[in-house]
C-alpha cells in the first residue's frame, strides 16, 4: 500500500514537472533580417509553416476553429477556411494580442455561400490569445477554440507579425 502511494506521488510530481517545463521552455525566434514570404497551414496537423525564399524557417503548433474538420462554409460554422489567400492586414492592437488578417472570403468562398443563401463571414486572422488570457501560453494549443481563426501564443504571433509583410500568400490546407 505504501509503495502504491509513492508511485502515485512520483507520477503526479513527474506530470507536474513536465507541464512546468513545457510551459516555460524558451521560444526560439525567427532570426533578424528574414522576411516571411509564404505561409502554409496544414489543419490536420495543427501546423503553420513559415517560409522565406522557399526555405522552411519556422513551424508553429496552432489552434483552429472549434469545428476544424472541413472548410468554412458560412459565417458562424466555427470552421477555419481552406484555400489560397493573402495576408491583407496587420493589427498591433487586436483584442487577441496582435493579428495578421487573412483575405477570406475569396471568390470561391463567396460563390459557395451564395448557393446556400448564407453569409460568408470574414475577419479571419492569425492571432494570439485574448488580451486578458495571455497566461494560457502554450496550453492554448491543446484545444481548438477560435471562431475560425488560427491561434498562436502571444510570443509566437509577435515574432511572425514582425517578419511577415502584407500581401504574402497563405495557403490553408485540410
Amino acid at each position: 500500500m505504501k509503495l502504491r502511494k509513492i508511485i502515485i506521488l512520483l507520477t503526479i510530481s513527474g506530470i507536474f514537472t513536465g507541464l512546468i517545463i513545457y510551459y516555460f521552455f524558451p521560444y526560439t525566434p525567427i532570426p533578424n533580417g528574414i522576411a516571411i514570404d509564404r505561409i502554409v497551414v496544414i489543419k490536420s496537423q495543427h501546423s503553420l509553416l513559415a517560409y522565406s525564399k522557399g526555405e522552411l524557417i519556422k513551424t508553429y503548433s496552432v489552434s483552429l476553429g472549434k469545428n476544424p474538420i472541413g472548410t468554412k462554409v458560412y459565417e458562424g460554422d466555427f470552421k477555419t477556411p481552406e484555400g489560397i489567400y493573402t495576408i491583407n492586414d496587420k493589427n498591433p492592437s487586436s483584442n487577441f494580442h496582435k493579428s495578421l488578417g487573412i483575405s477570406y472570403p475569396n471568390q470561391l468562398d463567396l460563390a459557395r455561400t451564395k448557393q446556400l443563401a448564407k453569409a460568408a463571414g470574414g475577419d479571419i486572422k492569425i492571432h494570439g490569445l485574448r488580451n486578458d488570457q495571455g497566461y494560457f501560453g502554450k496550453f492554448q494549443r491543446w484545444k481548438d477554440w477560435t471562431s475560425g481563426c488560427i491561434a498562436l501564443t502571444n510570443e509566437e504571433v509577435d515574432d511572425l507579425y514582425k517578419h511577415t509583410p502584407l500581401g504574402i500568400q497563405i495557403e490553408i490546407e485540410r
